[in-house]
This record gives C-alpha cells, sequence and structure tokens, in this order.
C-alpha cells in the first residue's frame, strides 16, 4: 500500500466554457490513465446531454497514478461544472478534496461563477493553484489575465501556471505543482471510520453504487458498516476505487477515493453529504461542511399518460440518487391530474432534468409554468410557504405577500454595461455597486427578485452581451411585493396549470400574451372558445376561437332570405348547446409555449 503522503485529492473549478473538461482529458492522457482506443474528447463527460451540450453536468472523479522522482503517486481527480445551476455539484467535490486548480480562460479572464466557486473553495481552506488555460489561442491576453488573477488571488504573479488544454502544453507544470503545493490528506487509519458519500448512481444490476472519500480508518471488503444519517447497516460486498472503470480493492485507507457496493435497492438510503462508519467501532460524529440544498425554481412535473405516475415516481427517485440537488414532492392538478412539484437550482437545471427523464427512463412529462416559492402573510398574522399558484389562500385572507430577492452580480466589457442595466432595471433590480476590475471590465451588482430572473433572464443577458456577460447569483432575502394571481380561462373554466403568480404592474401585459398564444395553439373546435385572463374576479384580457362551422345555407337556392335564417337560427341553437357541454382539449405545446413567451 502507499503512504498517505503518497495522495493527493485535488477538483477542477472555473466558469463555464474556461475548458476545465480538456485540460482534464489531458491530464488523463500524460500520466497513462487512458490510452489509445478509450481516448475521446471530454473523457470524463459520460452522459450524452453532457457532449451535445458542451456543458459539465455532474462531478466526475477519477483516479491517476503519477511516477515522480523515484515515487509513486496517487492523484484523485475531479471534474466540475461551471454553470451557475450545478453549483450544488461544486460544493460536494470540494468538501472531499484538499487542493484545487483554478482554471481561467487567458481569452476571457477572470468571469463570475470563478470567482463564487473559488469562495467556497477558500472557506474550505483548501489550497489554490491557479491555471491560466488556453495559452495557445491568437486572442489571449496573458498579461491582462495574469493580473486580474494576481488581483483575486494576491498570489504572486510567477505561481501561476500557463497551460493549454488543447496542445497540452503546460500539463507537466500542473502535475508537479499538484504534488509540490496540494498537502497529503491529513487524518489517520487508527481512527474509527469516517468515509463522506459525495455522489451515487443507480445501477440495475448491482443496485446503488455510492463514491466515497475515507477522511480517517480503514475499509475492507466484507465489513459490516452503517450510514450514519439515515442509521441503516449493510455489508461491504465490493469497495475499490474509480479508473476508467471501477477497479475493485481489498482494503482502502484514509485519504483514498472510492466506491461502495452494498446492495442497497431503495434510493431513500443513500444521502449524499452521509457519513459511513463501521458498526462495531463507530466514529463519535459524522463529517461536517455539508449544506442542504436550496431549490430556487418550482414546476409541476406531470406523465402525459396518468397511468405512468408510479413509473414517474421510480424515475425520479433514481434521478435523485444521481443528482441529489433534485427534490420533489407528490401533488394534484385539476387539468393534469396526478404528478410532482419538483425543486430545482434553475432553469437550466430544471431542463436537464426533464431530457434525463425523456432520454435515461424514457418517460414524458408536461413541465408547468416555473415559479419560486413565496411568503403568504395572512390577516391574521400566519405565515405561509407558497410553491404553486393554486395553493394561494383567498385575496381577503392575504394581508400581504413576500417574494425572494436575490444579489446578482454580473461582470462585463464596458460597451454593454447600458442595455445590461436596462435588462435589469426593466426586471424590477435595484443597482447596489458597479465596479470597474480592469478599464473595460466591470463588475456590477443588483438586488433583484427572484421571480424575475426564472423564466429568460439569462437568455437575455447572453444575447444583449453577445455572451460576453457572466452571471452569478445567491439568495439574499424575502420581501414584500404586489403580487396577483393570474388565472387562465378557457371556455370560462380556470386551468390551473397555466395560473401564475405574476407581479401587479407586469400582468395585463403577460395576460393579454398569453392569451394570444394561446389562440394560436389550441385547435378550432364546434362552437366558440373563449380564452380569458383574469385576476379574481375581473377579466383582464380575451381572445376568441371561432367555430368551425358547416354551411347549412347550401341548398337553398332563391327564395326567401327567411328560410335561410331559419336554418342558421336552427344552427346557433345547436352551437349554444354544444358550448356548455364541449371540453376542450389543451395541446401539450401550449403548456411549453408560455415559457418560451418574450
Amino acid at each position: 500500500m502507499q503512504a498517505m503522503k503518497n495522495i493527493r485529492n485535488f477538483c477542477i473549478i472555473a466558469h463555464i466554457d474556461h475548458g476545465k473538461s480538456t485540460l482534464a482529458d489531458r491530464l488523463l492522457e500524460f500520466t497513462g490513465t487512458v490510452t489509445g482506443k478509450n481516448m475521446q474528447e471530454q473523457i470524463l463527460d459520460n452522459m450524452d446531454l453532457e457532449r451535445e451540450r458542451g456543458i459539465t453536468i455532474k462531478s466526475h472523479a477519477i483516479q491517476m497514478d503519477f511516477h515522480y522522482e523515484g515515487a509513486d503517486y496517487k492523484l484523485n481527480l475531479i471534474d466540475t461544472p461551471g454553470h451557475v445551476d450545478f453549483s450544488y455539484e461544486v460544493s460536494r467535490s470540494i468538501a472531499s478534496c484538499e487542493g484545487a486548480l483554478l482554471v481561467v480562460d487567458a481569452t476571457q479572464g477572470v468571469q463570475a461563477q470563478t470567482i463564487s466557486n473559488l469562495y467556497m473553495a477558500i472557506e474550505h481552506d483548501l489550497e489554490i493553484i491557479p491555471v491560466m488555460n488556453k495559452m495557445d489561442v491568437e486572442s489571449a491576453m496573458p498579461d491582462e489575465v495574469r493580473e486580474q488573477i494576481v488581483d483575486l488571488l494576491g498570489c504572486k504573479p510567477e505561481e501561476i501556471i500557463e497551460a493549454s488544454g488543447k496542445t497540452g502544453y503546460g500539463v507537466d507544470n500542473i502535475l508537479e505543482a499538484v504534488i509540490h503545493r496540494i498537502p497529503a490528506p491529513a487524518g489517520s487509519e487508527d481512527e474509527p471510520l469516517q468515509a463522506l458519500i459525495f455522489d451515487s448512481v443507480f445501477n440495475s444490476f448491482r443496485g446503488i453504487i455510492a463514491y466515497f472519500r475515507i477522511f480517517s480508518g480503514v475499509l475492507r471488503k466484507g465489513d459490516h458498516v452503517k450510514f450514519i444519517a439515515t442509521g441503516k447497516e449493510y455489508d461491504a460486498d465490493e469497495i475499490g476505487v474509480l479508473k476508467m472503470g471501477m477497479e475493485p480493492r481489498q482494503e482502502m485507507r484514509a485519504g483514498d477515493v472510492g466506491y461502495i457496493i452494498s446492495g442497497i435497492k431503495t434510493s431513500k438510503e443513500v444521502r449524499v453529504g452521509d457519513t459511513i462508519t463501521h458498526v462495531h467501532r463507530q466514529a463519535e460524529s459524522a463529517i461536517s461542511g455539508f449544506q442542504e440544498v436550496k431549490p430556487m425554481v418550482f414546476a409541476g412535473l406531470y406523465p402525459v399518460d396518468a397511468d405512468d405516475y408510479e413509473e414517474l415516481r421510480a424515475s425520479l427517485e433514481k434521478l435523485q440518487l444521481n443528482d441529489a440537488s433534485l427534490t420533489f414532492e407528490p401533488e394534484a392538478s385539476a387539468a393534469l391530474g396526478f404528478g410532482f412539484r419538483g425543486g430545482f437550482l434553475g432553469l437550466l437545471h430544471m431542463e436537464i432534468v426533464q431530457e434525463r427523464l425523456d432520454r435515461e427512463f424514457d418517460m414524458d412529462v408536461i413541465t408547468t409554468v416555473p415559479n419560486v416559492s413565496y411568503q403568504v402573510v395572512t390577516s391574521k398574522g400566519e405565515i405561509m410557504e407558497v410553491h404553486n399558484p393554486s395553493g394561494m389562500p383567498d385575496v381577503k385572507y392575504i394581508d400581504h405577500v413576500n417574494e425572494p430577492y436575490i444579489i446578482a452580480q454580473i461582470i462585463s466589457k464596458v460597451e454593454y454595461i447600458g442595455s445590461i442595466m436596462k435588462l435589469c432595471i426593466d426586471k424590477r433590480g435595484i443597482l447596489k455597486n458597479q465596479i470597474y476590475l480592469t478599464s473595460n471590465r466591470v463588475e456590477v451588482t443588483f438586488e433583484m427578485p427572484l421571480g424575475e430572473i426564472v423564466f429568460d433572464f439569462y437568455d437575455k443577458l447572453k444575447s444583449i452581451s453577445k455572451g460576453y456577460a457572466s452571471f452569478d447569483y445567491h439568495y439574499h432575502d424575502y420581501k414584500p411585493a404586489k403580487l396577483v394571481k393570474l388565472d387562465i380561462l378557457i371556455n370560462k373554466e380556470p386551468v390551473d396549470a397555466l395560473s401564475s403568480l405574476i407581479h401587479a404592474d407586469h400582468s395585463y401585459e403577460l395576460g393579454k400574451k398569453m392569451c394570444e398564444k394561446l389562440k394560436e395553439l389550441i385547435p378550432r373546435q364546434q362552437f366558440e372558445v373563449a380564452i380569458q385572463a383574469a385576476i379574481g374576479a375581473k377579466i383582464i384580457a380575451r381572445e376568441t376561437i371561432k367555430a368551425v362551422r358547416k354551411d347549412v345555407t347550401a341548398k337553398c337556392y332563391g327564395g326567401d332570405i327567411t328560410r335561410k335564417r331559419k336554418l342558421l337560427e336552427k344552427q346557433k341553437k345547436g352551437k349554444k348547446r354544444m358550448r356548455q357541454v364541449g371540453n376542450v382539449e389543451i395541446p401539450q405545446k401550449a403548456f411549453l409555449a408560455v415559457l418560451k413567451l418574450d
């Protein structure tokens, strides 16, 4: 067995698109972990979805062996996502490492997510190694970016490693820095076992596989172990390390990163952030430094076919294993039947969950309008938390409604700052601060309602700044807001899945747009259909879908006009009777289109 002093655990953190996964490829290639036919671009991104979109969604752990100056080292690398919606994944990886490579794109410089992930790493006392990536690109600005990194970290300019994930330049320096600068794991092999679960996956043949990092003690194959948070006990049927595949081992010691298979069948028994210990010699306490996830955006998930409800529940539970930031609870809707109210970290997260349900579990789901959670203060002074519009009490019982606010940090080039400010102010943002980082890069800080950025804020920000602005936010506080519940009535019947909570000033506009959009999407019926937007009992917008009608007067040639009138009156009565009993099928497209209103 290798001594603990020859183990290094580190992760890669950076803003989205700064080349983390490509750099990870070069490290794996350089250490000979991956060779020949197994080598492909972004090798650690093993989901099709990650490859198509070119983003990392999951953290991935892998072990590399590296021979350096006459000694063999074990390097455990965790590649992490960069997008703001997956920062929860990053926080877990950071909790299981001693050091981090901070990758900054030499063409773009320090961006918002770089800063927020860095602060997270500093909070956990990680050793930071700054790396300037993409040095082979013509538009690289090494001197400017070097200054930004020095300002941010307070390190010496010569400590910054220049590298290129594409060509492999500087990879040897990075590995040397990892060995010299990152401390070996602390913790003793003689103490009771403490291992942190930082991820888990579902395997249909072997049950649930949990990934862990041992902080102290020794784990052997066949040991009787206990998961502290759930209190359940298991036998360690197989343990091992994570290379390109899973490689079984007889024993693992403090500092090691690996997996455990113990025949767990139900997903509720494995919690990410839980601590594994021995049954006979238990650890005093669980490992701390692990936070509960706080969903930001809520949306209903309903099966297209009502019979698939149980199957959807099973799929969500399996998905939750692999994506611990997803939360869900059952709910029912008059329009859509039984389903779940899902909690997500952001809109991209919601889209990815929907896409993964479709691909990995073959589930067709309808997603309702996303919204955030509000605090309703009733006239009796009680506080209720409301996640969806149908849970709102009657207007007469409400004293006021509080909505969640966030602090948003946007870093952009100077020339886009005017249009970015206009966008934020249109979304009811309040400017808090403006700092010039360099002569042509500005950081603006806004306080904004979370509900306003849930829809399309990120897309609009990217398009007005030509992709240059970077955006990061953290939850701030609840504040009173002038919110109203906007209902959509079709044929005088409210459709609860289309109702939304919105600021009073924007309600007329949204109601009008929704009615126009639904008029395009709902097919014409044999009778006239009214689409109305209402706040309480007051109708604020209306569109009418004209009836498809048969030409009943076609057989009248000449003769008196009263003959035609008589036929039309008869038809009119029939249409009226039909409208009273007819019901309108709302196509699935209509639920999705509401999300894409400009």
